[in-house]
């Protein structure tokens, strides 16, 4: 979700085999860049795999560019990394979130094979996302300034999760601002 020269990416924590729990500190939103952030949601292997594959490509990049990927290129990257991989695709949805040169927010989406979808408002990927965009479109505002982002995205997370059966249980959000970072672990139900 973007805001007033910020962007914030949130995700839950569960890790679940169809109706079973298996953990309830599962990370799917890593950190790639002091101003970029993906989210994986998907199958847990694949999570881990592409994370890992996601940083090294981003190192690759650094070295042979002399220069740091900014969320444009690194959306590219990721999206022909899915594509490449098309016939026997990872079982992901990622987002890509962060903020570019001029620190103005970008959002970007993807299914399984890397079709890309570029927003300037919001993007929801996972079981729950039915429920998200609905919550989303009722509680975003444009030029939102970062704690007024934080409580929008949270109140919007969590109200959805509440009312799917395969996620929940905690969740994290991270708003990137152009100072820096703030990460904050939220409680959810864990009925």
């Amino acid at each position: 979700m973007t805001g007033k020269e910020c962007v914030a990416i949130a995700s839950d924590t569960r890790l679940g085999a169809q109706a079973q729990t298996v953990s309830c500190d599962f990370r799917k939103v890593f950190k790639i860049d002091d101003k970029l952030f993906v989210g994986l949601a998907g199958l847990a292997t694949d999570v881990t795999t592409l994370e890992n594959t996601l940083k090294f490509r981003r190192s690759l990049y650094e070295l042979r560019e002399e220069r740091s990927m900014t969320p444009k290129v690194f959306s590219n990257v990721l999206s022909n990394l899915l594509y490449e991989k098309r016939f026997g695709p990872y079982f992901i949805e990622p987002i890509v979130a962060g903020l570019d040169d001029t620190n103005k927010p970008f959002l970007s989406g993807m299914d399984l094979i890397g079709a890309p979808v570029y927003t300037d408002d919001f993007v929801v990927s996972g079981t729950a996302t039915a429920n998200m965009y609905g919550m989303c479109e009722t509680l975003y505002q444009k030029d939102m300034e970062p704690e007024e982002l934080f409580e929008t995205i949270s109140q919007a997370l969590l109200a959805s999760v509440d009312r799917d059966a395969l996620s929940g249980w905690g969740a994290e959000v991270h708003i990137i601002t152009k100072e820096g970072v703030t990460s904050r672990q939220l409680k959810g139900r864990m009925d």
